[in-house]
């Protein structure tokens, strides 16, 4: 086994999980998290036609999704409102993890070609790119908004690794909050690592991955 690149997912890695973020949202308005994850966000795992899968690929705008994820709690006598959750994760318990980014800038000063791959949406994008020195960390950096393509698609993953290069699978490593996610990364042929809410578990599992592997 030989690792030549690591690839970052961006929220629940460099920052804490919007997952967390929002079960408390679904607490405050008597939603159970499955419940809530389920209006606000779909069914994670897949790539559907949910408003906000549409408008992590770019096909829907921020206030549009809005009111469809409105509207779909309503049917439900759930009124989750999506900026709640927004402004929870912009408040001070959503700071970035300078373990993570110390981390990766290491990787890459050791020779490791690094990634991000991210579910996001165009009205984020400056705000997210000014929480890390983007450039500094990765040599590649894929936004699921400018490309048209999230996870779990396989592509968006072996468009990272095109980006890169052409790495192959089996010599990448991706971390991610979201089991789903890393599953789907598993099965395109990367090595996958499920980051918690503590990422120290998570850099320990990396450091044995790569530990393990062979010299490049």
């Amino acid at each position: 086994m030989t690792i030549e690149a690591i690839v970052f997912d961006f929220g629940g890695v460099f920052t804490p999980s919007p997952f967390d973020a929002l079960r408390a949202v679904g607490e405050e308005v008597g939603a159970t998290f499955e419940d809530a994850l389920d209006i606000v966000f779909g069914p994670y795992d897949r790539d559907t036609d949910h408003p906000w899968h549409r408008c992590e690929r770019g096909e829907l705008d921020l206030e549009t999704a809005r009111a469809e994820i409105r509207a779909l709690g309503s049917a439900r006598g759930l009124e989750i409102e999506l900026y709640d959750l927004l402004k929870y994760l912009a408040s001070d318990d959503g700071g970035v993890r300078t373990a993570v980014v110390e981390r990766t800038r290491r990787l890459r000063e050791q020779g490791y070609l690094t990634g991000l791959v991210t579910n996001n949406v165009a009205e984020f994008r400056e705000y997210w790119r000014a929480m890390l020195p983007v450039d500094e960390l990765f040599h590649a950096v894929v936004d699921s908004s400018e490309v048209g393509l999230r996870k779990p698609d396989p592509a968006i993953y072996e468009l990272a690794l095109e980006r890169l290069g052409g790495v192959a699978p089996e010599r990448a490593v991706f971390l991610d909050d979201y089991p789903g996610n890393v599953e789907a990364a598993r099965r395109v042929g990367m090595h996958g690592v499920v980051v918690g809410s503590d990422p120290a578990g998570a850099l320990a599992e990396l450091e044995v991955l790569l530990d393990a592997a062979t010299p490049r």
